[in-house]
This record gives C-alpha cells, sequence and structure tokens, in this order.
C-alpha cells in the first residue's frame, strides 16, 4: 500500500487552509499512515457472511407518535413575549433600506 507523503499532507493541509508546522505534518503523515494500514488489515478481513448494516446497532424511531393536540391560543403565545405589537412579536429591525 503506497504511503501517504509529506507534499500530499501539505497539498491536503492547504486545501483546508491550515497552517501547520513542520512538526504536524510529520505527526500527521504518521498518523494517517497507520490509518490506511489499519484499512488495510480491514479489508482482508472475509466478510462474505456477514449481512450488510447502515448502523452498527440496532436502531429504532424513538420519536413520539404524531397526533394532533390544541395548540397556543395567540394571547398564550405572546404573553412572555419582552417586546410586542398586539398579537405579534416585535424584534428589531435587521434589513437596511
Amino acid at each position: 500500500m503506497p504511503e501517504i507523503s509529506e507534499q500530499e499532507v501539505r497539498h491536503v493541509a492547504d486545501l483546508g487552509k491550515l497552517a501547520l508546522s513542520d512538526q504536524e505534518i510529520q505527526r500527521l503523515g504518521r498518523e494517517l499512515n497507520r490509518i490506511l494500514e489499519y484499512f488495510q488489515q480491514l479489508q482482508e478481513l472475509d466478510t462474505d457472511q456477514v449481512p450488510s448494516t447502515s448502523h452498527a446497532i440496532q436502531m429504532e424511531n424513538v420519536y413520539r407518535s404524531d397526533e394532533v393536540t390544541a395548540s397556543l391560543g395567540v394571547q398564550e403565545a405572546v404573553s412572555n413575549a419582552p417586546d410586542r405589537a398586539d398579537e405579534f412579536f416585535r424584534v428589531p429591525r435587521i434589513i437596511e433600506e
């Protein structure tokens, strides 16, 4: 498996607008190469009998069921507003002319 060169690490750092020292470039190169070595080990495993999954653990929907309920009335919704105009929230203007 080809190793990631210092030049490639510098190129990726430049793409990410990262200012890295020479020591950081060398350290990241070693770490990335270790990651690639681990992926090489994983590729050598026989996974033909392993079923495909989208998650490592069983996932289930934890949301409540969608039921229609009564909503707040207008006065109750704006009752704690720090600033309001009748039935509306008043907020600072953010659009310039």
